[in-house]
């Protein structure tokens, strides 16, 4: 990728895997989904059962070919986030709540401005975190133990750290 298409690139992504859109360009304008996927370094996203195309797979070892409808990817221009309130598609904006907690709004012409909720499948984690200590994670008494003293000698003006004068 080239300079000027990292320029291009999204900083703050708006639209998460799991959010409920309506299509607002292309052979499936007006039907609404769920988002599959978010590719980031294409600025683009896949909807699950939306902009079908057919992909011809040849027959290899293992898997049969055959004429395939697959799911395309999709720009994000393309797509805009169903306002749950009144179902029609909006722009979204960030605001913070009185406790600080960062949300996202619905805005623009006919949002109802109410509260986007973050997806649900971003809160289940693929891989679930190890709760039991493994044979490569350093025992907590080896973590606390002190290793090194630090000594200040302020007498003639130098500072020396764990050095003997």
């Amino acid at each position: 990728m080239g300079w000027k298409a990292a320029q291009k690139l999204i900083q703050n992504w708006k639209i998460l895997r799991g959010d409920n859109v309506m299509i607002i360009r292309g052979k499936d304008k007006g039907e609404t989904g769920v988002i599959k996927r978010v590719i980031r370094s294409q600025i683009r996203v896949i909807v699950t059962g939306k902009n079908l195309v057919k992909k011809h797979i040849k027959q290899g070892q293992g898997h049969e070919g055959g004429i395939f409808s697959v799911e395309a990817p999709l720009h994000v221009s393309n797509v805009q986030v169903v306002d749950p309130v009144t179902g029609n598609p909006c722009k979204i904006g960030i605001r913070y709540l009185e406790d600080g907690t960062k949300v996202r709004v619905s805005r623009g012409q006919g949002a109802s401005g109410s509260i986007i909720p973050r997806p649900e499948i971003l809160k289940i984690r693929t891989t679930p975190r190890p709760t039991v200590a493994g044979p490569k994670d350093t025992p907590m008494e080896h973590v606390m133990e002190r290793t090194y003293v630090t000594t200040r000698n302020f007498g003639n003006g130098n500072i020396l750290f764990g050095l003997e004068c």
